[in-house]
């Protein structure tokens, strides 16, 4: 089953290499979407793709790179809409 996912990654995630661990790890379950900062310090990610494996990409972005320390997720479930093409950071 196809599924959209709307992500915010709070804790210490910025300048630890995380996006760049998130592209790498969305683009091994085969994901397409896009990660970037937000100002408030937390991550945000909106990834499509099979369910299963975006349910198993999250368990990966709540462990995060060595140098990150992840202290919680907010996931919001969305209609599939399939508007992406890869997976990217976005600055």
């Amino acid at each position: 089953m196809l599924a959209r996912a709307h992500i915010f990654v709070l804790g210490v995630v910025q300048g630890v290499y995380y996006r760049q661990f998130t592209k790498i790890k969305a683009k091994s379950f085969g994901l397409i979407g896009w990660v970037k900062n937000l100002f408030d310090g937390r991550v945000e990610i909106m990834c499509e793709g099979e369910k299963g494996l975006i349910l198993d990409f999250i368990k990966e972005l709540r462990i995060g790179p060595l140098s990150a320390s992840v202290v919680g997720t907010q996931i919001d479930w969305q209609e599939y809409k399939g508007e992406f093409e890869d997976f990217e950071v976005k600055l």
